[in-house]
């Protein structure tokens, strides 16, 4: 019987199966496996499997595959969990790890504590790409930002963003009572958005602190996304809401994000190692 070997981890909740394919060899249909390892039920359970492979041009690289078997160009509380992962069982002897990914190379920094323990993740997540065929979004301008969207006969007014995977951001007087669940799965398949989209749900609590829920494209709800978080503060700047830097609180925790001068976002927060184990496939 063929067994795969993985590592459960979770960033603020958002969960995933690690499987080292430096190690590892897995069947060729990853859509299929991915669907059977993620069910909460009758699998693993998890909102993704991310592959951990050897890379030419980085340190290594990484794949994600969403529960529902489609790929996602990048996944920032993944990125963190590959980071700490990659470091603490030596895969890499450096405490800054580039990672290849499909929305390119990716720098990341493993935070240390006194006792050269991993404190925290922090993440150069790259340049927001805010032009709407970037994004992509098919709305007019140079910019998506404060757009109203026909949704069912209703005027939604997104801000669009691409951290290398794309993000419908809408604000909301409430987080807690936004409507996540009916309008994030329309929103996320809306004609608007050719590759589908995540949709992220903000409350503004002041200019340097919000809260957020996020819809994920390919994982429904999640307990967090760190790519989303990047395109909130991206989004609340250019709506003059939020400042540079702030505190994005998520259902399974916080993340600091901050839009550089550079114009670079950077992402900083934990990744947590739950077990490890064997599949049998």
């Amino acid at each position: 019987m063929n067994l795969m070997n993985f590592i459960k981890m979770h960033g603020l909740g958002n969960d995933f199966v690690m499987v080292n394919l430096m190690q590892e060899e897995l069947p060729g249909d990853l859509a299929a496996l991915a669907r059977k390892v993620c069910h909460r039920h009758y699998g693993i359970g998890a909102d993704g499997m991310i592959l951990i492979l050897p890379s030419e041009q980085a340190d290594v690289k990484m794949r994600i595959i969403n529960s529902d078997g489609s790929e996602a160009e990048m996944c920032g509380n993944g990125i963190r969990c590959l980071a700490k992962l990659v470091y603490e069982y030596k895969l890499v002897q450096t405490p800054f790890i580039t990672v290849e990914t499909l929305a390119g190379i990716m720098g990341t920094e493993v935070i240390l504590d006194a006792g050269d323990q991993v404190q925290g993740i922090k993440v150069d997540m790259g340049e927001p790409r805010l032009l709407p065929e970037s994004v992509p979004v098919l709305l007019p301008g140079k910019q998506a930002v404060a757009q109203g969207l026909n949704v069912d006969g209703n005027r939604v007014e997104v801000t669009a963003v691409s951290m290398g995977n794309p993000h419908c951001v809408i604000f909301v007087p409430d987080a807690a009572a936004a409507p996540v669940t009916t309008l994030g799965p329309i929103l996320e398949k809306h004609p608007a958005f050719p590759a589908k989209t995540n949709v992220e749900f903000v409350e503004i609590i002041n200019p340097g602190e919000v809260k957020m829920r996020i819809w994920e494209r390919g994982a429904q709800e999640t307990m967090a996304c760190g790519t989303g978080a990047c395109a909130v503060i991206v989004a609340g700047v250019l709506n003059n809401k939020t400042q540079r830097e702030a505190v994005v609180h998520l259902k399974g925790g916080d993340l600091k994000i901050h839009w550089a001068d550079n114009n670079h976002v950077f992402m900083t927060g934990p990744a947590v190692v739950v077990f490890e184990g064997r599949y049998f496939l």
